[in-house]
C-alpha cells in the first residue's frame, strides 16, 4: 500500500508540544495503567504485574521524548564552510520507531531525508535527531513526512527538500484487517524537488524508488 504527500499547502502541525502545565503526575499515569490491567480482566496487585505500571511509564518516557524536543532547535548549528558544494545531500535508510495517533500501536519503518543546500548544510547525525523528533510522538505517518520536511525548509531554507517514509503499521497487521507485511509510503517535495524532475529523480534513484514514483509531481 503506497501514498504520496506532495502538496506544497499540506498542513504539518511543526510546533512544539513541550509545554506540559496539565500533564498528569507519574502517580496518575501509573494509576491509569493500573485500571487498564483490570479492564482487561487481570490483576495489578499480582506478583508478575504489580511493576509493570511503574514500567510502562518509564517506557512511555523514551516512546514520547519527542515531546520535549524542539525539532527547529536540531537544526540550530549549521556549517557554511563547504568548500562550494552544491549538490544534493541524502541520509538514507534512517530507521525510526513511532506509535499510531489512533491505536497506539507501533510504526516501525526507514526515512530517506535529502535537501539541496543554497549556502548552509548541518550535521548528517541531526538529520535522524530531526526524524526522532517527531517519530517519537502519538502520529499518522503522512503528518510525521510533512513535519520533517517542513522543518527542514524553514530552518535550513534550502533550494529543496525531499523526503520520503516506508513503515509498517501494526495497527494494521495485528488488529482489524490483520494484513501483515503490508507497508506505507509517503512523500514530501519541495522547492527543487517538486519543480525540477531531473532533481527529484536523481533523489528516488539514490534510495531504491525510481519506478515507484515515477509520475510526476506537476
Amino acid at each position: 500500500m503506497s501514498a504520496t504527500r506532495n502538496s506544497p499547502n499540506a498542513s504539518s502541525d511543526i510546533h512544539d508540544h513541550s509545554d506540559h502545565a496539565d500533564r498528569p503526575s507519574r502517580e496518575e499515569a501509573e494509576a491509569a495503567v493500573r485500571v487498564l490491567i483490570r479492564w482487561a480482566g487481570d490483576d495489578p496487585a499480582r506478583e508478575g504485574l504489580v511493576d509493570t505500571p511503574s514500567r510502562v511509564i518509564r517506557s512511555y518516557e523514551e516512546f514520547f521524548a519527542g515531546y520535549s524536543q524542539n525539532p527547529r532547535e536540531i537544526l540550530a548549528r549549521t556549517f557554511s564552510e563547504v568548500q562550494g558544494y552544491d549538490e544534493m545531500i541524502v541520509l538514507k535508510d534512517i530507521r525510526f520507531e513511532s506509535y499510531c495517533e489512533h491505536h497506539m500501536v507501533p510504526i516501525i519503518g526507514r526515512a530517506h531525508v535529502a535537501y539541496l543546500p543554497r549556502e548552509r548544510v548541518v550535521g548528517i547525525s541531526k538529520l535522524a535527531r530531526l526524524v526522532d523528533a517527531f517519530a517519537k510522538r502519538l502520529q499518522i505517518q503522512e503528518k510525521m513526512t510533512a513535519q520533517i520536511a517542513d522543518t527542514l525548509e524553514e530552518v535550513l531554507q534550502p533550494l529543496g527538500v525531499g523526503v520520503i517514509l516506508e513503515a509498517t503499521h501494526q495497527c494494521m497487521s495485528t488488529r482489524g484487517v490483520h494484513k501483515a507485511g503490508a507497508s506505507m509510503v509517503t512523500s514530501r517535495m519541495l522547492g527543487t524537488f517538486r519543480d525540477d524532475p531531473s532533481t527529484r529523480r536523481e533523489f528516488l534513484s539514490i534510495v531504491g524508488h525510481s519506478s515507484a514514483f515515477s509520475v510526476s509531481n506537476s
